[in-house]
């Protein structure tokens, strides 16, 4: 993975939320709106519940309280060439959190 991929976290100005900024060059090119309607796609499937999908104009603010363990705001990201991508999703970073532990908490019990 050495410099195929990049991407930091950091706490903006709000009690609760923070950003993912990702960069990634990927193995097989594709455009942003196929990269777009992939995470779409997951977010209604396979990972509902768990990433959530945004073409909102949105701020931090608007994801305190929010039970996703990711939040892909598509307006936020931008392919830098058909192989280099900046994806963005935001967090509560201590809803999402404890929401996890509690599919956690009740994956356990139904396993026990």
């Amino acid at each position: 993975m050495n410099g195929k991929l990049t991407g930091m976290s950091f706490r903006v100005p709000t009690a609760d939320v923070s950003v993912v900024d990702l960069t990634a060059r990927l193995v097989n090119p594709a455009s942003y709106d196929e990269i777009k309607a992939a995470i779409k796609s997951a977010s209604e499937n396979e990972m509902k519940g768990i990433l959530g999908y945004t073409e909102k104009a949105v701020v931090s603010s608007d994801f305190i309280g929010d039970s996703h363990s990711s939040i892909f705001d598509a307006e936020a990201g931008i392919a830098l060439t058909d192989d280099f991508v900046k994806l963005v999703s935001w967090y509560d970073n201590e809803w999402g959190y404890s929401s996890r532990v509690l599919d956690l908490i009740e994956h356990m019990v139904k396993n026990e």
